[in-house]
C-alpha cells in the first residue's frame, strides 16, 4: 500500500512537471538602430510585473535576443544601451509557445529625436537673439547717455558727443536688426525688439523709421500702453499731431494710471508745436489726476502766456492774461521749489510782471515744518 502511495506521488509530480514546462514561453526579437540597422548589445530587460521576476539578455551580432523559460503574464521590456533605458515597452505574453517583438528604434525615437533637435535649435536661437538684444540694450543706454550730455553740453563739445551718440546709435540698430532677424516673424519677443528698436531710431533722429518700428510693436501687442506712448511722442516730432492724439490717447485708455503723464505729454507737444489752445485741455486732465507735477504746471503756464492778448488805450499797448496764467506758474514754484522748472517759473513771472500785466506775480511757497 505505501508503495501504491508512493508510485503515484511520483506520477503525480511528473505530470505537474511537464505542465509546467509546457505553459513556459519563449521571446524572441531584433532590436534595430537608429539607421535602422541590428543593433548588437543592446541589454533586454524582461520584467514580469505580476510577480516582479526579471530577465536580462543582450542583443548578439545580428541584433537578435532570446529569452525562453518565462511563465504567462504582463510584462516590461526595456532595451538599455550603456546604462541608459531608450525604450520601454508593456507585452502580454501568454502561457505558452513562442512570442516575438522587435524594437526599431529608428521608428520608435526618430520622432523624439527630431524633437530633440528642434527644441536645441531653437534654444540656440534664442540665445544668440538674446545676445544681440543684450548688446542692442547695452548700446541704447550709451546713446542716451551721451544724448543726455550732449543736450547740456557746451556748443564747443557738442559736435564730439554727437558722434559719439551716433555711433552707439548705430550699433544698438544693428544689434536689435539681428535680433529681429534670428527670433523669426513668430517669435513671442519680436514685439520688445521692435519696441527697442523703436527707441534706437528715435535717438539716431530717425524718426520715420522708429514710427514704423513702434507701430510693428504695437501690432503685435496691441494691449501694451507704453508703445502707444512712445509711437505719439515720435509721431509729434515729425508733426503728426493728430495721429501723436490718437496714440496718446490709446495709451491712457489701456493704462489709467499712467494716464497723467501721457496727457502731459500730448500737452507738451501741442505746446512745442505752438498749438497753445490744444495744449490746455490734456494739460489740465494730467493735472487733475497728478496736481503734484511741476513740469505739467509749468507748461500750462507757458500754454496760457502763448494765447496772451493786448488791447490799446491810446499809444499803450496793455497785456491780458487768460485766467490761471500766473496761477500755474506760482503752483509749480509751490510744488517743487528747488525744481528746475521752478526757476523757469520764477523768470517768467519775473517777465510778465517786467510788462506790466497789472496783477500780483508774488509766489507764497509753503515752508516745510521741521
Amino acid at each position: 500500500m505505501n508503495l501504491w502511495k508512493t508510485t503515484l506521488a511520483i506520477l503525480i509530480l511528473l505530470i505537474l512537471g511537464a505542465s509546467s514546462a509546457s505553459a513556459q514561453a519563449t521571446l524572441r526579437g531584433t532590436v534595430y538602430d537608429l539607421e535602422g540597422k541590428p543593433y548588437p548589445g543592446v541589454k533586454v530587460i524582461i520584467r514580469n510585473t505580476d510577480t516582479g521576476t526579471v530577465h536580462e539578455v543582450t542583443t548578439d551580432a545580428k541584433g537578435e535576443y532570446l529569452q525562453s523559460g518565462l511563465r504567462g503574464g504582463n510584462y516590461t521590456l526595456v532595451f538599455r544601451v550603456n546604462e541608459q533605458d531608450l525604450f520601454t515597452q508593456p507585452l502580454r505574453i501568454g502561457g505558452s509557445g513562442e512570442f516575438k517583438f522587435d524594437a526599431n528604434f529608428k521608428e520608435l525615437l526618430g520622432a523624439e529625436l527630431e524633437n530633440i533637435k528642434k527644441r536645441e535649435a531653437e534654444q540656440k536661437k534664442f540665445e544668440a537673439m538674446k545676445a544681440a538684444f543684450d548688446a542692442g540694450a547695452a548700446a541704447l543706454e550709451q546713446a542716451k547717455q551721451f544724448r543726455n550730455r550732449a543736450a547740456n553740453a557746451p556748443s564747443a563739445e557738442r559736435a564730439e558727443l554727437q558722434s559719439q551718440l551716433n555711433q552707439f546709435a548705430q550699433s544698438a540698430i544693428s544689434s536689435f536688426e539681428q535680433a529681429r532677424q534670428t527670433a523669426g516673424e513668430n517669435d513671442r519677443n519680436l514685439h520688445l525688439i521692435y519696441a527697442k528698436l523703436g527707441e534706437s531710431y528715435e535717438v539716431a533722429g530717425r524718426y520715420e523709421e522708429a514710427i514704423a518700428a513702434y507701430q510693428k510693436a504695437v501690432e503685435l501687442r496691441p494691449e501694451e500702453p507704453s508703445y502707444y506712448n512712445n509711437l505719439g511722442n515720435t509721431l509729434a516730432k515729425v508733426g503728426k499731431i493728430e495721429e501723436a492724439r490718437a496714440a496718446y490717447q490709446k495709451s491712457a485708455e489701456l493704462n489709467p494710471a499712467g494716464a497723467a503723464n501721457v496727457w502731459m505729454n500730448l500737452g507738451i507737444v501741442l505746446w512745442q508745436n505752438y498749438r497753445y489752445e490744444e495744449a490746455i485741455e490734456p494739460l489740465q486732465k494730467s493735472l487733475e489726476l497728478n496736481p503734484r507735477n511741476a513740469q505739467a504746471w509749468y507748461v500750462l503756464g507757458a500754454s496760457l502766456v502763448g494765447l496772451i492778448e493786448f488791447k490799446q488805450e491810446g499809444d499803450k499797448s496793455i497785456p491780458i492774461l487768460r485766467p490761471g496764467t500766473v496761477e500755474a506758474y506760482q503752483k509749480c514754484i509751490e510744488v517743487d521749489p528747488n525744481g528746475p522748472f521752478a526757476a523757469q517759473a520764477r523768470q517768467a513771472l519775473a517777465e510778465l510782471e517786467a510788462i506790466g500785466v497789472g496783477i500780483s506775480t508774488k509766489v507764497n511757497v509753503k515752508k516745510k515744518k521741521g
